[in-house]
């Protein structure tokens, strides 16, 4: 069997080797864009903020790897378009060369794009977008220059928060801007939220909430300033964090979408059953909301290009959803939640409840490393089932959100949560552990 993998970052990384190491009788070739493979966009920030001496360990695959497996590989090879009809795809390397590659399964996993708003000023020089390696490097490569002494992050998601912090970190003058009244508001409560932007304040960060940005100015063809609803600012360097779109534009009109996504089954199926999506371009199957979403996150690209691999080539295997788990962790205080925040539950239309507790995470005897935590449970008031949870702590509770996961996968009510059997050893929990005692504490 011949199959084409369109894509071959961390979902179309998955889908390859899968094939190439359980299923290694069929043929596979892949086309892909860029220059590289498998770069991880999460330790970008930590690169810019020379937490990380380099760029090397942030990829885990090459082309050459694939290719000693036996797969087929075009780099700077983009595909111009899909024949679905004749199963073709025809794609351009840079070189000119042409591609006309039949298929018997294809498997798309052309990722997301970040958003780039249509603001007077964007064609400035030192106006940046952040994703794919290139990014990072030309940003490091031109902070290198003396001339960049203000930076301004738009956006205050994950990814703009992470890059206020490296920016701060690399000695620059920073400033974060977000038409929001808070950061991370996707993930947390506004509490949670306030707390995050405080202590990014504390640490130099000049938070800007509350203003949309209306256009850029330049001088010499660089930009210089960054005009808002509420003021105009001094910057050397405007970075746009804010958000990412599906790249779903192969599908034509072929394809099913949902929210600009290829809508995908509980085996990664498009609407053409010889043809799957994987990864930040399909949707997937929300557990907590108990219906198909768009959450693009890298945990969820690598699972579904497994799960597409096994099915293009005949083993049926079907994705039991996710929660969308996700941390962060800035200047030493660290946050996760995993399902839905009460605001989304709401949202949704569900009647939502919240209890939590906030004690010290190791015994209280403990004289040493010992720090406060906070957990809020969200649960539906009707079935009491669990559809989020949120943690914020000096200390590294991130295990602790995988529980929660779990729990909303397996719909684990607040009652059962209460005498659940949880470890306890003085060096890093309590016996009353703020778990137990939320679940208690609750309606």
């Amino acid at each position: 069997m011949k199959v084409v993998v369109v894509g071959a970052n961390h979902a179309g990384t998955a889908a390859i080797n899968t094939i190439l190491n359980e299923y290694p009788e069929n043929q596979v070739t892949v086309f892909d864009q860029n220059s590289n493979i498998s770069f991880l966009g999460c330790g970008m920030a930590l690169w810019i903020g020379k937490q990380i001496s380099s760029a090397q360990g942030l990829f885990y695959s090459s082309a050459e790897a694939m290719e000693e497996k036996g797969a087929t590989v075009h780099m700077n090879t983009e595909v111009t378009e899909i024949d679905y009809e004749n199963r073709v795809v025809h794609a351009k390397g840079a070189d000119g060369t042409e591609y006309a590659e039949p298929y018997d399964k294809l498997i798309l996993a052309t990722g997301s794009r970040p958003i780039w708003p249509n603001l007077p000023g964007m064609d400035l020089e030192n106006v940046q977008a952040v994703k794919q390696f290139q990014h990072a490097q030309e940003v490091i490569d031109k902070l290198e220059s003396d001339k960049i002494q203000q930076v301004t992050v738009v956006g205050a998601g994950y990814i703009g928060v992470e890059l206020a912090e490296a920016f701060v970190r690399n000695g620059r003058k920073t400033r974060l801007v977000d038409c929001a009244d808070t950061c991370l508001s996707g993930y947390y409560d506004s509490d949670f939220c306030q707390r995050m932007a405080d202590h990014m304040a504390a640490h130099g960060v000049e938070m800007c909430f509350g203003e949309k940005v209306l256009e850029l100015q330049g001088e010499n063809g660089a930009v210089k300033k960054v005009v808002t609803s509420k003021g105009t600012y001094d910057t050397d360097m405007v970075v746009f964090a804010i958000g990412f779109v599906p790249n779903s534009a192969l599908g034509g009109e072929h394809l099913q979408l949902q929210r600009g996504a290829y809508l995908v089954d509980r085996t990664q199926k498009t609407s053409d059953p010889n043809v799957y999506a994987v990864g930040d371009c399909a949707t997937i199957y929300n557990n907590a909301k108990e219906r198909t979403d768009y959450i693009a996150l890298a945990t969820n690209a690598v699972r579904s290009g497994i799960l597409a691999a096994h099915n293009a080539c005949g083993t049926v295997l079907e994705s039991p959803g996710v929660q969308g788990s996700n941390g962060i962790s800035i200047w030493g205080l660290n946050m996760f939640s995993t399902g839905l925040t009460k605001q989304k539950a709401e949202a949704e239309g569900m009647d939502v409840l919240t209890t939590e507790c906030t004690d010290w995470q190791k015994a209280a005897f403990m004289e040493h490393g010992n720090t406060k935590t906070t957990v809020r449970i969200v649960y539906r008031k009707d079935t009491r089932a669990i559809v989020g949870a949120q943690l914020v702590s000096d200390y590294d509770v991130s295990m602790g959100i995988h529980l929660f996961s779990l729990a909303i996968q397996q719909k684990l009510t607040i009652d059962q949560l209460k005498l659940l059997d949880l470890f306890f050893l003085p060096h890093f929990n309590q016996p009353y552990n703020y778990i137990t005692m939320a679940a208690l504490n609750a309606e």
